[in-house]
């Protein structure tokens, strides 16, 4: 049972999967399959993906932070071309030259390669065609880098999109409405404290983490 109550921080990621995935039960779904952004959006779509009994994979996606303040996103990139989004707004106001862009967008697809290797090796990817997709994360900013895994999970030819978040600004899930079929927030909020500052336990990741994760929903030999 879901005691959270909107207007109170999450716990942690689980309770925050816990709370998408009652408002996810309640649709009319078809042959569901969970796609996480890792590193946090695994926590959250674990539990989304026991509760449907769906399977659990992975969209490997990465922000493109501004040379000079990592944390502001100038855009995300993805698993090929099509997969990159950039905020033309923000690389300007921030004086990021072309070269800069390329750098960052060949050290984060590099990234991408890594965590392939380490969370997919050899483990079967969730065919997504004719199927409902929903893309899990563990709160989006700006929408860069989920946007740039819609443009990645579109190109497998869903039957439908449906973002799952347990929290996101209004502005964004504008945004979002306009390129998946279906947007599922537990908590629409400006962040004035950020997304670390809706939940109370809000540690980074390790890659042991995820690995672990996604042994649990591995099929069966």
């Amino acid at each position: 049972m879901v005691s959270w109550r909107p207007g109170r921080p999450f716990r942690d990621r689980r309770e925050a999967g816990k709370v998408l995935a009652a408002k996810l039960a309640a649709l009319a779904l078809h042959d569901p399959v969970v796609l996480a952004l890792p590193r946090g959006g695994v926590v959250v779509a674990a539990e989304i993906a026991e509760a449907l009994a769906a399977p659990l994979d992975l969209l490997l996606v990465r922000k493109l932070g501004v040379p000079d303040q990592p944390e502001l996103a100038m855009g995300a990139v993805g698993e090929g071309e099509e997969a990159l989004v950039l905020n033309d707004e923000v690389i300007r106001l921030a004086g990021v030259t072309e070269r800069e862009i390329a750098e960052a967008v060949a050290r984060e697809r590099a990234e991408i390669a890594r965590r392939r290797e380490v969370y997919l090796a050899g483990r079967a990817r969730s065919p997504v065609s004719g199927r409902s997709a929903i893309a899990v994360d563990d709160g989006v900013a700006t929408g860069a880098t989920m946007r740039a895994g819609l443009a990645l999970l579109r190109r497998a030819g869903p039957r439908e999109i449906i973002v799952a978040v347990p929290v996101a600004p209004p502005e964004t899930v504008r945004v979002l409405q306009g390129e998946a079929d279906r947007v599922v927030v537990a908590q629409v909020s400006s962040l004035p404290f950020g997304i670390g500052g809706h939940y109370e336990d809000f540690h980074q990741l390790a890659d042991e983490e995820v690995t672990s994760i996604l042994d649990r929903f591995a099929p069966p030999r």
